[in-house]
């Protein structure tokens, strides 16, 4: 028999699904960091050697709620610089290494084999391949060769939401059949020493690197393994906002758009995106029994809580990760997500990331006990 949540309003339940197809359940979760630890005093330190011109907000560091991150390269590789050729090449090398540790990981939590992988999603936005990521991984692992592989890039820290609700409509598509999603990205490669902005000196003070994956599945009754059941998913892109976050093409990689606009613009606009998804699947702030939002920093989760009227306790997840990872882009939403799933929370949760466009994605999830 499928597992149900707690009596937590099934008719707000079936109310998402019924407008939104087929339930999707996660059938396993998996989470993984590159091996280098790093203390924020020390990113501090090296912050101080490449931007001493911002030695007046080094007090920024120490305010991100942030304790420990992880990067892919010793210290020593940030301080210097390196070509797009350089970076792609480490790129690809840890971006696989992670992606297959977390295949293997997922798959065996779900009580799978590799081979019975249907459909692989990928997601990144800190670095490229040509064959796509999930290629590489499936010249690694004994993936059947009928796979259908899907990457997706651009969604920036709102990938790992938008990428899970892509791979479920994969899964709706095909009941019973097993979707595999993996998100990675390896924030710190795209430090550049020689860029002298302020929006580089913020995010070495934010960002780390992780991936993340579930794996889906979606069938008539339900699955009696499932750790969660996605109910229903959406998103908001606000028009006339590609200045507040993204990427521009610089020579030696990748220059990092962080406007300090952005606050604002979740103070003004977070609500109305949130209460609209809502309404659109029949919902109501009171019905979740808590918040995982994707934390971006500090000041994205204090503006959540002022602006969605929700208590630190019910947000507690997402500031754990935050204190415990930084910002690792798109992995971080699924980070939270498993953290979640392992504290035993139950009920509807809401999933939701942020991203270039500017965006906002959501997910209504019942987490099962």
């Amino acid at each position: 028999m499928p597992k149900l949540a707690p009596q937590d309003a099934p008719s707000v339940r079936d109310s998402a699904v019924h407008r939104r197809g087929r339930a999707v359940d996660v059938l396993s979760i998996a989470t993984a960091n590159p091996p280098i630890k790093l203390r924020q005093e020390d990113a501090l330190q090296v912050a101080r050697s490449v931007f001493p011109q911002f030695a007046r907000l080094e007090t920024l560091f120490a305010n991100t709620g942030i304790d420990f991150r992880y990067n892919c390269q010793p210290l020593e590789w940030y301080q210097v610089r390196h070509s797009w050729e350089e970076r792609t090449q480490v790129f690809q090398q840890h971006a696989v290494d992670l992606i297959a540790k977390i295949a293997v990981e997922a798959t065996e939590r779900a009580g799978l084999e590799l081979r019975d992988i249907d459909a692989l999603v990928t997601n990144t936005i800190t670095g490229l391949a040509i064959p796509s990521l999930d290629a590489l991984v499936m010249n690694r692992l004994d993936f059947a060769p009928t796979v259908e592989r899907t990457p997706i890039f651009g969604l920036g820290c709102g990938g790992g939401v938008a990428g899970l609700a892509r791979a479920a409509r994969l899964a709706q598509g095909r009941p019973g059949t097993n979707v595999l999603f993996i998100t990675v990205d390896l924030c710190s490669l795209c430090a550049r020493p020689n860029d002298p902005s302020i929006a580089m000196f913020v995010s070495a003070a934010l960002f780390g690197d992780g991936a993340a994956g579930v794996v889906l599945r979606s069938s008539e009754r339900g699955e009696e393994q499932a750790k969660a059941r996605i109910l229903t998913f959406g998103e908001h892109l606000w028009p006339e906002t590609r200045h507040i976050m993204g990427w521009d093409i610089k020579d030696d990689g990748f220059g990092v758009v962080l406007s300090p606009e952005l606050p604002a613009l979740m103070r003004d606009q977070l609500g109305p995106a949130v209460h609209e998804f809502l309404d659109r699947n029949e919902m109501e702030l009171p019905d979740f029994k808590g918040f995982l939002v994707h934390p971006g920093g500090r000041k994205v989760l204090e503006t959540a809580e002022e602006v969605l009227g929700i208590e630190r306790e019910k947000i507690v997840y997402s500031w754990d990760v935050l204190r415990d990872y930084g910002n690792m882009s798109s992995a971080t939403a699924l980070f939270v997500l498993e953290r979640a799933i392992k504290a035993g929370a139950v009920g509807l949760h809401l999933l939701a990331a942020f991203g270039p466009g500017f965006s906002a994605y959501f997910a209504a999830l019942d987490l099962l006990a």
